[in-house]
């Protein structure tokens, strides 16, 4: 079956824990348990981005293999979450649900698409720099990014090891 970019429906939302939590594995992998074992939202957490039009599954049939949730942050598009089982690494699931909150930013007008992730993990920064994103230098930072930032570093991820990334919205 193909696997199909469509907006998340209700019947979604009970599967994304799941897949949240099977994508994270791969943190034990790179010495991050704390990032992996960490408790994915509850179903119910994803229901309001659902209802915003701000969550995106990829689906093979009912089931889906991956989804992103985006929110509008500091006039952009800001990439909150993005999980692909691991069963489907490798296929560019990812980088089509990128590029589906690419789609939605540029029908909203806005002008990029920002994300927080680790500097240091394979499939986390240097990966999205292959899909055309850049660091964000520090002296370019929104508040709302230095905020997020600051949320991130009280919960306890290394700010050493995270940065923002930033890719203009292309228009077709």
């Amino acid at each position: 079956m193909t696997l199909v970019v469509r907006p998340a429906a209700p019947a979604d939302l009970p599967h994304l824990p799941a897949l949240q939590l099977a994508a994270g594995r791969a943190f034990h992998g790179v010495g991050m348990s704390a990032v992996a074992d960490r408790p994915p939202p509850a179903a119910a957490e994803f229901a309001p981005h659902q209802r915003l039009g701000r969550l995106w599954v990829a689906a093979d049939g009912d089931s889906p293999a991956g989804f992103v949730l985006a929110r509008p942050l500091g006039g952009c598009a800001h990439v909150e979450q993005v999980s692909v089982h691991p069963s489907y690494a490798g296929r560019r699931l990812g980088a089509r649900l990128v590029d589906r909150v690419e789609e939605w930013a540029a029908g909203q007008r806005m002008p990029a698409v920002t994300l927080s992730t680790f500097r240091s993990v394979p499939w986390n920064a240097p990966y999205y720099l292959r899909l055309g994103f850049r660091e964000v230098p520090a002296a370019g930072l929104t508040p709302e990014l230095r905020e997020l930032l600051a949320e991130e570093a009280a919960f306890g991820l290394d700010p050493a090891d995270r940065v923002c990334l930033s890719r203009p919205v292309r228009t077709p």
